[in-house]
């Protein structure tokens, strides 16, 4: 067996919140850098950036994941994730039809650039990525498993966004496998306060929207050291699943 260190929750520069230097090749070179073999890039709302992201990974030998942080009509975000990018576009080809249409204000929210493989801007994303969809948590849940992905709840632990935060308590429905924190030392008192906790699987991801909040790599999954690339994305999404 084999260490996979991850890191399963990164913004590009194609995020408004993202800053500009979080390129493809900069992200994946300081993920190599700090140690990881499997990043994803999880834009808001928006996949137009991993096929320059599995480029770069690629070039750096690090096993790129296609993903999206999903803001549901409750204003809740929701990491997908996918075992191939074909799978990933298709997904963010839907998500795109339910974004809440919003003109982006470049100099108030921040720029959205798409980029290419050698970090080239080739186009800036017009609509407002932050804003949310009219997707709700049921529906992105189903809309992800419709294309074979795992969806989970990013950073259960925050206020900003946060599942608890906006809900209250932690839903039984849609039966997440799976659930993402911030900040692992919370893991405890959460689990006491909500019991359902007790039956997901527990990530920790660095939600990095600058190059050095990109941390050294800490958290990982135990595959087969042979596996392939894409042996290792269905691993990963398997896992997840439960």
């Amino acid at each position: 067996m084999r260490k996979y260190y991850y890191d399963l929750h990164i913004h590009s520069c194609l995020s408004p919140c993202g800053d500009n230097d979080m390129t493809v090749n900069n992200i994946a070179g300081m993920g190599k850098i700090a140690g990881f073999q499997i990043m994803a890039l999880t834009d808001h709302n928006c996949v137009k950036n991993l096929p320059a992201f599995f480029s770069a990974c690629e070039n750096y030998g690090i096993i790129a994941i296609g993903g999206m942080e999903l803001t549901t009509a409750e204003d809740i975000h929701m990491i997908c994730l996918f075992d191939s990018l074909n799978k990933a576009m298709l997904f963010g080809e839907e998500v795109e039809k339910r974004l809440i249409k919003v003109k982006n204000k470049p100099e108030i929210f921040g720029e959205q650039l798409i980029l290419d493989k050698d970090d080239n801007v080739i186009g800036n994303e017009e609509c407002l990525l932050i804003n949310a969809t009219d997707l709700s948590l049921q529906e992105g849940y189903d809309l992800c498993q419709k294309f074979g992905g795992v969806a989970y709840p990013a950073h259960i632990d925050r206020d900003s966004n946060g599942i608890i935060a906006v809900l209250g308590d932690f839903p039984e429905s849609p039966e997440f496998s799976c659930v993402e924190f911030y900040d692992f030392e919370k893991k405890s008192e959460y689990r006491k306060r909500f019991p359902i906790l007790n039956n997901k699987i527990i990530i920790q991801s660095s939600d990095a929207h600058y190059l050095d909040k990109i941390p050294d790599a800490k958290n990982y999954f135990e595959f087969d050291e042979n596996l392939s690339p894409d042996e290792v994305r269905k691993s990963v999404i398997s896992y997840l699943k439960g």
